[in-house]
């Protein structure tokens, strides 16, 4: 079966700085609906089909695998918020989670809140956003999508009768009550450009909606909140590079106060303890130190200063209780926790494994003893722990069950360093099945690299099946995230983007070059700004593995960053630059993936996206296969398989359906490598 062959319909596309003749622009359609771009879609769906035809058995095999090592019928450690535990727990056969709650941790009776399998009954998608209880325990507050979109409608539902007041929001952020358990504020994005950019006060029936703030600066967006200790909602308005932080006293009608004057570069979040804020802010260097302010007289010259800034640590979050606050703070890439008491002593949560992540979770109680945390690694099943402050100890509460008889002792994680062109050290977490067999093995490389997010290790019980078949998986930190702090992302963007490209094909040399795997017996895959990462390194080092797998991928930069009625392109000026200033122009025409196709030998490519994905059009990874297809030299495969039913920027949103489309990616990967 050959490939289908995209018409060719020569579009100019013209800046001050940028022109181009785009072949296949005519596939952007913004409605979804034009049945010449549909049919395009379904044709590259059947090619793809009939290629990977010969793996439906092991596509079904690695289905039923990832299928019997999850408990279908499980349930989240309880967590307390005033009266009530709340969890949320599944069913054998559902796709969905049951959210619940009840009076006693033990004993008493469950009440569901929310169903989501009945929710979603008639549905194709549906996705949770905010969930949000009022301050008495009688009424719920929750977000949906249906689309995949991102883009929420508001819910009301009374808890004492089941009655849900539907819809009374659209195009909703994100949502906090106030304490009066009748007033609702809630951000709305932009119908177009999903920037979220107004804040509003609504009852909870969905009369006397009043718009509180509006922000006008495309570079920001606005997200609203309550503190942990009920006494504040807060408003914090941000850029990638820059925040402001707007507040008021819960249950008081006056409008929001400016904590401190916006400043260009100047970051902060805000949280509150008595009569103090507690403020973690970059004033004095990119990696943060936390202070407090009098919340009556919040001056920042008359500042206490808590934590002072430290060159080699990273202060990530500020989690404020009554008696206590813990700082999350990062080093040398790995996360850990200091338990502050507001006399001044401190106390460490660390970690033994060389190579894990954890984060806190579900600290909804102000006045408290414990800290929850989750921690995990490669060959650590999520595990959630409680830390008593007074005792020092962590105690586990529960270990995610993986079924079939895993044991963490079968399998090995280190994580080694590769040196980048300019000589820096970029770090690689690896895991491998361990096994008698010498010399080097098939390896799936991981990579992200922007935005300042750190790819993070985590456990994944369906990577045992790559792991059991030999693959050894990995994961390379370069820089444009944040593993090693603020610089390690400044490091990785704007005019020293390609840093994050050159690291990556760094980290995939290294691991050839000591053994540990070959060119042939490689597949690196990226998802969304991590496809970004992939296009561009298939045009400056085709040679480089076996195959690539793109995920909802970023490719056409320059035609994505110069139509602004895209969602979040202005805001994405600070982290790629901004196309209308020649210099960026230049610098980000010179590695878009799309741009830099050329006639040579490209490796097989898988490449998949969704139709209603609303933060990497569907038309750019469908756009970069057609030109790719007809510029390249070799013969290799290059599949694209579009998800043309609802679903998102993550695939599908039922767990079954995932599990569906990760293993079709697993046996593309396994029949890849032989």
């Amino acid at each position: 079966m050959q490939p289908p062959i995209a018409k060719k319909i020569p579009t100019e596309r013209k800046s001050t700085y940028y022109q181009a003749i785009d072949d296949y622009a005519w596939m952007e359609d913004k409605e979804r609906s034009d049945p010449t771009v549909l049919d395009y879609l379904k044709a590259e769906n059947a090619y793809t089909e009939e290629i990977m035809s010969s793996t439906k058995n092991l596509q079904e095999e690695l289905y039923q695998e990832m299928c019997a090592r999850i408990k279908e019928d499980d349930q989240e450690v309880p967590y307390r918020l005033r009266d009530y535990w709340y969890y949320r727990r599944t069913e054998a056969d559902k796709q969905y989670s049951v959210y619940c709650r009840k009076k006693d941790e033990e004993g008493s009776l469950e009440e569901v809140l929310l169903d989501m399998n009945k929710l979603a009954e008639g549905k194709k998608f549906i996705s949770l956003g905010d969930y949000e209880v009022s301050d008495d325990g009688n009424w719920l507050a929750f977000t949906t999508d249906t689309l995949g979109f991102r883009q929420y409608d508001l819910h009301v539902q009374n808890l004492v009768t089941g009655e849900v007041e539907e819809s009374i929001a659209h195009r909703v952020d994100s949502v906090a009550w106030d304490s009066d358990n009748a007033t609702l504020y809630y951000t709305e994005e932009h119908e177009l450009t999903k920037r979220s950019e107004g804040l509003f006060a609504i009852r909870r029936d969905g009369t006397d909606k009043t718009l509180v703030y509006r922000e006008d600066d495309e570079l920001y967006h606005v997200r609203v909140s309550r503190t942990r200790s009920g006494g504040y909602v807060v408003l914090l308005i941000e850029s990638s590079t820059t925040t402001e932080v707007r507040y008021k006293k819960a249950g008081l009608d006056k409008g929001f106060q400016i904590l401190f004057p916006r400043v260009d570069r100047r970051e902060y979040t805000l949280d509150h303890r008595g009569d103090e804020f507690l403020i973690r802010i970059n004033d004095t260097g990119k990696n943060f130190r936390v202070v407090s302010v009098s919340s009556d007289r919040p001056l920042l010259e008359e500042a206490h200063e808590k934590i002072p800034h430290r060159q080699d640590i990273m202060i990530e979050d500020v989690d404020c209780f009554e008696d206590f606050f813990v700082v999350t703070e990062r080093e040398r890439g790995l996360t850990r926790y200091q338990v502050y008491t507001y006399t001044g002593e401190s106390q460490s949560i660390e970690f033994e494994e060389s190579v894990y992540s954890t984060f806190a979770e579900n600290n909804y109680e102000f006045v408290t003893n414990s800290f929850r945390y989750n921690y995990e690694s490669f060959i650590t099943p999520d595990s959630v722990y409680d830390y008593d402050v007074t005792t020092q100890a962590s105690t586990l509460l529960k270990q995610l069950p993986v079924l079939g008889g895993y044991t963490s002792k079968e399998y090995e994680t280190v994580r080694v360093f590769a040196k980048a062109s300019d000589g820096t050290e970029v770090p690689i977490s690896l895991v491998y099945k361990k096994e008698t067999q010498e010399g080097s093995r098939p390896l799936y490389l991981n990579g992200y690299g922007s935005y300042g997010i750190a790819n993070d290790v985590y456990f994944s019980s369906n990577l045992i099946s790559l792991l059991n078949r030999g693959v050894m998986f990995g994961i390379a930190h370069i820089r444009g995230g944040g593993e090693l702090g603020e610089s390690w992302h400044e490091e990785g963007k704007l005019m020293v983007k390609k840093n994050t490209f050159t690291d990556f094909i760094a980290c995939a040399d290294f691991l050839v070059e000591s053994g540990y795997t070959t060119r042939e017996k490689m597949v690196v895959t990226g998802r969304s700004a991590g496809g970004l990462l992939m296009g561009a390194v298939a045009n400056m080092r085709p040679d480089l593995c076996r195959a690539f797998v793109f995920g909802v991928p970023f490719v056409d930069m320059m035609n994505t960053m110069l139509d602004t009625s895209l969602p979040l392109t202005v805001g994405e000026y600070l982290e790629w630059g901004n196309p209308n200033e020649e210099e960026a122009c230049r610098y980000m025409q010179s590695y878009s993936p799309y741009d830099n196709i050329e006639a040579k030998n490209y490796p097989a490519m898988l490449v998949w996206t969704s139709l209603y994905d609303s933060q990497v059009m569907y038309w750019e990874p469908a756009k970069y296969v057609a030109k790719l297809r007809a510029l390249k030299t070799d013969r290799n495969t290059v599949l694209f398989k579009t998800k043309l039913e609802p679903s998102g920027h993550g695939g599908a949103s039922g767990r079954y359906d995932r599990l569906r489309d990760l293993a079709f990616e697993y046996a593309y990967i396994l029949n890849q490598i032989g």
